[in-house]
């Protein structure tokens, strides 16, 4: 998760209706929520709908398993004819069939049917906690695109609203131009600072565009569709909320996020493999009975003329019929090695596993921290920028008036926009920021808020 946090710049957690950043009739598009993205994405994203194939893949292996501690059976039949083409036999045609029903069981092997099964249902407890990662991971993604476009959004918002003032201080300063307070330098930068600013107007329209193409995409969605965002009102308290002590929410992560618990299943899974491996030095027991019986026409084929004909009376299915059980042990005395090298690996396989659940913990562990820091640093610098937003008002409101006086010169009224315009976006950023890391935090945790 924290490749994700990397990934966004600018976030925005709350809006309302975005569709004054939209194009097109806006009347006749959905307006999506973020609860209903994640609700869409759940359902028909396409790594989500692999993953969980993969888990019911695994459910019809364990079912194999489970079956495989049972005995087999199975039946056979077979048919054959048979043609002495010498003129000195006394039927040149045999027909011949058998029919054979039989039966096994591995009484055992060293418990290696009963740890294949244990082992595949760890499993497939890990598949369906992978399941839930994916998800999770769609729905952060989901998420990120989402705030991504409300903010883009807003900026569209602040970036027109810039311009229509750059567009009043154009059309002003032509008026003090032509009546001589000001000079052509003095509206020529302006009327710059105004063309610049519809540039920022259309660069962040292109920003919009980009990031619902992405969001379209995280959804499945068409090409031709179209869609209109909505976001929640998120209260004042929220942004600046007390967060509870950090090492609290680590503990409530181990127990939350899913990649822990798999990392758990996993050093189980790695057990039960060395068990598997142990079974191989142990002697096998199986178990075996059937049953089956035989015909043939024209017994005497085959045999010269005059000669004894071969078995002719009674009922040849009776006859036949036979019955048999077997008692089979298998004891391994050398393979080459191979029983114990599949030991020793297993052994070092689990120990790598413990390495990776360790190297889980410590990554959740960095991803807390930083998210938690994330946060912290972001209320203050947004408690500071509000003031800093206040005070770049006051002061453009205050060039502005002296400007139009003539006592305030384009430069000082640009540079005071433009210093009003940064504050504006370090609230954002610093609020948005925020709202990010105060999300990621509830994921930890396993808090769903939305």
């Amino acid at each position: 998760m924290a490749k994700l946090l990397f990934k966004i710049c600018f976030m925005c957690a709350s809006i309302p209706v975005m569709a004054q950043a939209q194009t097109g009739d806006a009347s006749s598009t959905k307006v999506w929520t973020l609860s209903e993205c994640l609700d869409y994405a759940m359902e028909h994203n396409i790594q989500l709908k692999q993953t969980r194939n993969t888990y019911l893949s695994g459910v019809e292996d364990t079912k194999q398993a489970r079956a495989a501690l049972f005995p087999s059976l199975s039946a056979s039949t077979s048919q054959s004819l048979a043609n002495y083409p010498s003129s000195d036999v006394t039927d040149n045609n045999m027909y011949t069939g058998s029919y054979n029903l039989n039966a096994s069981m591995s009484l055992f092997r060293g418990g290696s049917l009963s740890t294949a099964l244990k082992q595949q249902k760890v499993q497939n407890e890990m598949d369906l906690l992978s399941v839930e990662e994916t998800a999770n991971d769609i729905r952060i993604a989901i998420i990120q695109a989402y705030m991504q476009c409300l903010y883009a959004a807003e900026s569209v918002t602040v970036s027109r609203s810039t311009a229509e003032a750059s567009k009043v201080q154009r059309d002003r300063a032509e008026e003090m131009w032509k009546a001589g307070s000001i000079s052509r330098v003095d509206f020529a930068q302006l009327e710059s600072q105004w063309k610049s600013d519809e540039y920022q107007v259309v660069s962040a329209q292109a920003s919009y565009d980009e990031y619902l193409l992405q969001l379209k995409q995280l959804l499945e969605l068409d090409i031709m569709d179209e869609m209109n965002l909505a976001g929640p009102e998120v209260p004042q308290d929220r942004i600046l909320s007390v967060l509870p002590p950090k090492s609290d929410i680590y503990l409530a992560a181990l127990d939350a996020m899913p990649e822990v618990e798999r990392g758990n299943l996993s050093v189980q899974a790695a057990e039960l493999e060395i068990r598997q491996a142990r079974a191989g030095f142990f002697p096998s027991i199986s178990l075996s009975a059937g049953v089956g019986t035989s015909f043939m026409t024209a017994t005497g084929a085959g045999t010269a003329t005059g000669s004894t004909p071969g078995y002719r009376t009674g009922n040849q299915y009776w006859n036949n019929f036979h019955e048999n059980i077997g008692l089979t042990l298998s004891i391994p005395i050398y393979s080459n090695r191979s029983n114990r090298t599949a030991l020793n690996k297993a052994r070092i396989s689990a120990e790598n596993t413990r390495l990776e659940k360790l190297s889980i913990e410590k990554d959740l562990l960095k991803e807390v921290e930083s998210a938690y820091l994330g946060a912290l640093s972001n209320q203050s610098r947004y408690i500071a920028a509000l003031q800093q937003e206040d005070y770049a008002r006051q002061s453009y409101d205050l060039t502005y008036e002296q400007f139009s006086l003539g006592v305030k010169n384009t430069v000082e009224l640009i540079t005071a926009q433009n210093e009003l315009a940064s504050a504006q976006q370090e609230v954002l950023q610093s609020k948005y920021m925020t709202l990010l890391n105060l999300e990621l935090l509830d994921i930890y945790q396993g808090i769903k808020n939305l």
